[in-house]
């Protein structure tokens, strides 16, 4: 089950809208997404969760380029949304290196999931191990918000946004789009 919502930053506040991913392809499609949430230009945040998995912050502040935190890199790499974050640059990759789908991770040789190959050739770098079991991005993107880089890193994926939007002071705007 996921969840997405952009809470935008107004003169008055925080104001939040439930939003749905299902026609954004790309980081810059959700970039746009987050820019029409405010036309005065001022800071949106994107807030993804997978239940219990990970949860992801993308921030736009007019047209800079995004700025991204995902709490579990191999957990959102299983995840559409979570694909949509991961960028190569995030990565540590070199841009384009992977330039089609992973399809050791679509598992179109045959093995069922979580069974291996014999053969054990893990070295072309697209599977899924590639991509490490821990937070990645912009571990200060909250930092100005009052969400230091130390507490987002200890945020748990089940509540994560809850404490986000409680430290924004916007948990009773996020909780009328829950």
């Amino acid at each position: 089950m996921y969840f997405a919502a952009l809470l935008a930053r107004t003169e008055d506040g925080w104001e939040a809208s439930d939003t749905e991913l299902d026609d954004v392809e790309t980081l810059s499609d959700l970039a746009d997404l987050a820019r029409e949430a405010s036309p005065e230009e001022d800071t949106v945040l994107v807030l993804i969760e997978q239940e219990d998995a990970w949860f992801g912050v993308v921030r736009v502040d007019g047209e800079d380029d995004p700025r991204i935190y995902v709490s579990d890199a191999a957990a959102a790499a299983r995840s559409a949304y979570g694909e949509l974050l991961l960028t190569d640059e995030l990565l540590g990759r070199e841009p384009g290196a992977d330039d089609g789908p992973d399809l050791d991770s679509l598992d179109l040789d045959g093995t069922e999931d979580g069974e291996s190959d014999d053969d054990g050739d893990d070295t072309d770098g697209t599977a899924a191990d590639a991509v490490p079991h821990s937070p990645v991005g912009d571990s200060e993107i909250l930092d100005d918000l009052g969400i230091g880089e130390k507490e987002l890193r200890t945020l748990e994926a089940e509540d994560a946004l809850g404490t986000i939007a409680e430290a924004l002071g916007a948990s009773e705007v996020l909780e009328t789009v829950r």
